[in-house]
């Protein structure tokens, strides 16, 4: 019987460690919180997006950094296992827009109540307000180190055959998201890659966007370019904020735009306003609303058209008097009016931090971790899964599945119940 020891009470460690005691093993999982789950009961604002329905290539399409790595994790155990796993327990699923799937109930509580139901199934023991502060580990064959146990920030030695690692990165650091896996992993000697935070807000240069603080947008079309070239493409909702903008296309876009802007990279985001609309309807439909207020000023014509607090921004943006008579606005003031509606560009400067930061882009360097168990190619019975990784997707479930997988394949390796061990 192997003992082994999982870091990490999240999402990738609880996995792990159910997986690592299906076959009898004895598993100790070790959380520094004072209970299992925190990040996940926060996550999709408290209504969990566990995972996605997608099928198996879209999903793929949507894990940004080291898609190829996740090959064998996401058909260990995928999508269609995780809603299996949950409703074998009593957690009903459904399925919303973008085939996020959440709890039935809305509430992360029961994604953390049914993993809870099976690590007492599977007898796991688990230590609460247990923080490690180190890996042991001694030379073995060949020269290749070999796992021997973890010593906890008490000072106590524990020995185990196995150990994973299963700490999260750095983002939401209140749930304990520390970067202690990344200590661990370059102590025993792996590569780790930059660390950046990432599904995170921006931050823009122009000051309009005070103006618009707290304006939502449900359906607009966001477009992002690094150097000119577009980078990536979305459509949904959107938030003005005091520092620039958030929301679920900035977040999904904020994961291809950290490195260019880390690097100084000009960056724009252009948002078309009024999607649903070419120009040349955009311009009918601005004509409509003018011959409705034909001996209004301009400044009070747009209300059909825009949010309050937009039209000062739309305004001074088209170079039209906010004075002048809408009935006196020539065709080429209008064609700048679409203009601005359809091409609103603002500089983006910078991501905010990671307190911010849904996810860590950056990680233990995948190059090191054999992709069909998770085992560390450095040090024999060392283990890696979940955000600790180099591997990070964009908003919609990926990256719950993204531990999902990794944690299952990682404790089925270590228990050597795994075919790729």
């Amino acid at each position: 019987m192997e003992k082994i020891a999982v870091i990490g009470g999240g999402a990738a460690g609880m996995m792990a460690a159910i997986s690592a005691a299906e076959t009898g093993h004895e598993v100790h999982l070790f959380e520094k919180n004072e209970k299992l789950g925190k990040k996940i009961f926060i996550t999709g604002k408290g209504r969990c997006n566990l995972t996605n329905a997608s099928d198996m290539d879209e999903i793929r399409r949507n894990i940004v950094t080291n898609s190829k790595f996740m090959y064998s994790a996401l058909y260990t155990l995928s999508n269609d296992d995780v809603i299996q796993m949950f409703q074998d327990v009593g957690v009903e699923t459904k399925v919303e827009r973008g085939n996020r799937v959440f709890p039935v109930s809305d509430k992360s509580s029961d994604i953390i109540w049914g993993l809870t139901k099976m690590l007492k199934k599977q007898q796991v023991m688990i230590h609460l307000n247990t923080g490690i502060q180190d890996i042991l580990w001694e030379e073995g064959l060949e020269k290749k180190p070999v796992i021997k146990g973890i010593i906890t920030e008490d000072g106590e030695k524990l020995f185990f055959s196995k150990v994973i690692i299963a700490t999260g990165g750095y983002s939401y650091q209140s749930t304990g998201s520390t970067g202690d896996g990344y200590r661990f992993a370059k102590e025993t000697g792996h590569r780790v890659t930059d660390i950046l935070p990432a599904l995170v807000p921006l931050v823009v240069k122009e000051e309009c966007v005070k103006e618009m603080q707290g304006l939502s947008l449900k359906n607009i079309r966001a477009d992002f370019y690094v150097e000119g070239k577009k980078v990536y493409s979305d459509f949904g909702e959107m938030l003005f904020t005091h520092f620039g903008v958030s929301g679920p296309v900035i977040l999904s876009a904020s994961s291809l735009l950290t490195e260019g802007l880390r690097q100084g990279k000009k960056t724009e985001l252009v948002l078309d306003l009024k999607p649903a609309l070419d120009e040349k309807p955009l311009d009918e439909r601005i004509l409509r609303d003018f011959s409705e207020y034909k001996n209004k000023d301009f400044r009070n014509a747009l209300g059909d058209l825009l949010p309050k607090s937009m039209i000062p921004v739309i305004i001074e943006r088209s170079g039209i008097d906010e004075f002048k008579k809408v009935n006196h606005i020539t065709k080429e003031e209008r064609r700048n009016l679409v203009n601005v509606i359809k091409n609103f560009r603002l500089t983006v400067t910078a991501t905010r931090g990671f307190q911010e930061a849904i996810i860590t882009k950056g990680g233990v360097n995948v190059k090191d971790i054999n992709p069909a168990t998770m085992e560390s190619k450095l040090v024999s019975g060392l283990y890696f899964a979940g955000e600790v990784l180099d591997v990070d997707a964009l908003t919609g479930g990926f990256n719950l599945q993204v531990a999902w997988s990794t944690g299952y394949l990682a404790g089925t390796s270590a228990a050597g119940s795994n075919k790729g061990e």
